[in-house]
C-alpha cells in the first residue's frame, strides 16, 4: 500500500511539472527540437581533449557584464578547471550592480545554481536556461524578479542575451555534462573581472560593499580552479566554509561558527597580500584611472525603472530610456510618445511591481542546506569566530520575499526556475580536489 501511494505521489508530481512545460521528453535537457541536441563543433571537441577534458566532464560559467563576456569552464581528468571558450554577450539590459525589484531591467550578479529543469530547449528566444534567480541570498535581502535567463536571440530585458548559434554551444556544454552525471552547475555572474584595477575604479560606487563580498568567491576560484561551495547566512554570501557539527548555515540568521582547509586560508592569505598591493599601486594612480561604467543606486532607483517600465508596458508616454537616480525628474520632462509595447516575453513588466514592505513583514527565507563532511574530513578543524562584520545594510527595504516557485508565462515560454535555487551540499569530489590542489 505504501508503495503503491509513492508511486502515485511521485506520477502526480510528474504530471505536474509536465503540465508547467509540456511533456516530460520536452524538459530532458538530452531531447527536444534539433537546436537543442546539436553536437558542439568539432574543434572545440578536440581543444577539450587536448586539455584533459571529456565532452561529459561537469562545468562552470562566468559572466562579466563590463567586458560583456561568458565564460565555459570544464573540469579535467585532475579534478580542476580549465577554460574551454568565451563568448561575447549579445546584449544585457540595465547597468552594473544586482538586480532589486522585477522590473527594473536589471540582470542579476551573484552565485547561481543551474538545474536540469531550467533548461528550456523549447524557449521562445531559441534556447534558454534559468539561472536561478532569487537565490537564498536575494531573498533574504527580499529581491524580486522571475525567468531571468541566458538566451538567444540577442534581446535582454533583465537577461543575459546570446546569438543564436552562440546559445547552442552554450546549451549544448550543459546539456552534455548533465548528461556524464552533473546534477548542477554553477553560475557566477560579476560586474567586471575582479582585478585590483578594477576594484579601485570602483572603490567609490553604492555597490563596492556588495562586489567585494562577491569578490571572495572570485578569489577562491582563482586560487583553487574549482567551483567554490556557497552558503549565505547572515544575509550575505560565505565561500568553502564548513559548520561546525550540529550548526547549520540560515540565509537571514547569524553565521555558525566554521572551519576552512588551513591550506586554502594560506594560499587565500599570499594572495590577498598580492591583491593588496596592487590595490594601493592602482588606487595611487587617482585621475588617470578609466571611468566607471554606469551603475544602479540601490533600491531607490531600482523602484523608478520598474514604474517606467509598467507605464511603458501601459503604452504610456515615457521617455526613451530609463530613469536614474541623477534625473529624478525625466518621466515629468519632455516625454515621447512611446509606441505600445509588445507582450512581455521574459521578465513581466505588466504586472504591478509590489510597494515595498516593512522587513518585519518580510517572508523568512528558507535555510541553505550544506555538508560538512566532504572537506571536514581531509583537514584538520580550526576553529574561526563566526563574522563580526554585519552585511551591508541596504539603502532600503525591499518587497516581502519571493521563495515561491516561478511558473512558467506560458508553454512556450521560459522554463521555471529553481523555486529556492539555495546552494546544494558539497559534492565527495570536492575534498579530493582541494586536497590535491595544495598539496594534502
Amino acid at each position: 500500500m505504501t508503495t503503491s501511494i509513492a508511486r502515485a505521489g511521485l506520477l502526480i508530481t510528474a504530471l505536474f511539472i509536465a503540465g508547467c512545460n509540456g511533456s516530460l521528453e520536452d524538459i530532458a535537457p538530452t531531447s527536444g527540437p534539433a537546436k537543442a541536441t546539436r553536437p558542439l563543433p568539432d574543434k572545440i571537441v578536440q581543444s577539450m581533449r587536448a586539455k584533459g577534458m571529456s565532452t561529459t566532464a561537469p562545468i562552470m560559467v562566468r559572466i562579466f557584464k563590463e567586458e560583456a563576456t561568458l565564460e565555459v569552464w570544464k573540469q579535467k581528468t585532475n579534478g580542476r578547471y580549465d577554460l574551454v571558450t568565451n563568448y561575447d554577450i549579445c546584449k544585457w539590459s540595465g547597468k552594473l550592480g544586482p538586480k532589486f525589484t522585477e522590473g527594473d531591467r536589471q540582470a542579476p550578479e551573484g552565485f547561481y545554481m543551474v538545474r536540469p529543469h531550467q533548461m528550456n530547449p523549447q524557449s521562445q528566444y531559441h534556447l534558454a536556461f534559468n539561472i536561478g534567480f532569487p537565490n537564498s541570498y536575494d531573498r533574504a535581502h527580499g529581491r524580486t524578479g522571475q525567468h531571468l535567463m541566458v538566451h538567444g536571440a540577442c534581446s535582454s530585458a533583465g537577461c543575459y542575451s546570446m546569438t543564436d548559434a552562440q546559445m547552442e554551444q552554450i546549451y549544448a556544454f550543459a546539456r552534455d555534462a548533465f548528461k556524464g552525471g552533473q546534477t548542477e552547475f554553477q553560475v557566477q555572474a560579476f560586474p567586471f573581472r575582479m582585478t585590483a584595477a578594477n576594484m579601485a575604479r570602483y572603490q567609490d560606487d553604492p555597490n563596492y560593499e556588495f562586489w567585494t563580498m562577491l569578490k571572495e568567491g572570485y578569489d577562491h576560484f582563482e586560487i583553487t580552479k574549482s567551483p567554490p561551495k556557497v552558503d549565505v547566512c547572515g544575509r550575505r554570501y560565505v565561500f568553502n566554509q564548513i559548520a561546525q557539527p550540529g550548526q547549520a548555515f540560515s540565509p537571514t540568521a547569524a553565521c555558525p561558527v566554521t572551519t576552512q582547509p588551513e591550506t586554502l586560508q594560506v594560499a587565500y592569505r599570499s594572495y590577498q597580500a598580492t591583491y593588496d598591493a596592487a590595490f594601493s599601486a592602482a588606487a595611487g594612480k587617482g585621475s588617470s584611472k578609466s571611468t566607471p561604467a554606469p551603475s544602479i543606486a540601490g533600491l531607490k532607483e531600482a523602484a523608478l525603472v520598474a514604474d517606467w517600465s509598467r507605464r511603458r508596458a501601459r503604452g504610456e508616454r515615457v521617455t526613451r530610456e530609463p530613469p536614474s537616480l541623477d534625473r529624478p525628474d525625466v518621466l515629468m520632462a519632455e516625454e515621447r510618445p512611446a509606441a505600445p509595447a509588445a507582450a512581455p516575453r521574459l521578465e513581466t513588466t505588466v504586472a504591478a511591481v509590489p510597494t515595498p514592505a516593512p522587513a518585519e513583514q518580510q517572508a523568512a527565507a528558507p535555510a541553505a542546506t550544506t555538508s560538512a563532511s566532504p572537506l571536514a574530513s581531509l583537514f584538520p578543524p580550526r576553529r574561526t569566530a563566526a563574522p563580526a562584520v554585519a552585511p551591508a545594510a541596504e539603502p532600503e527595504t525591499a518587497a516581502a520575499a519571493d521563495g515561491a516557485p516561478i511558473p512558467p508565462a506560458s508553454p512556450q515560454g521560459e522554463a521555471a526556475a529553481a523555486a529556492a535555487a539555495q546552494p546544494a551540499p558539497a559534492k565527495p569530489g570536492l575534498r579530493s580536489r582541494l586536497l590535491g590542489m595544495f598539496g594534502g
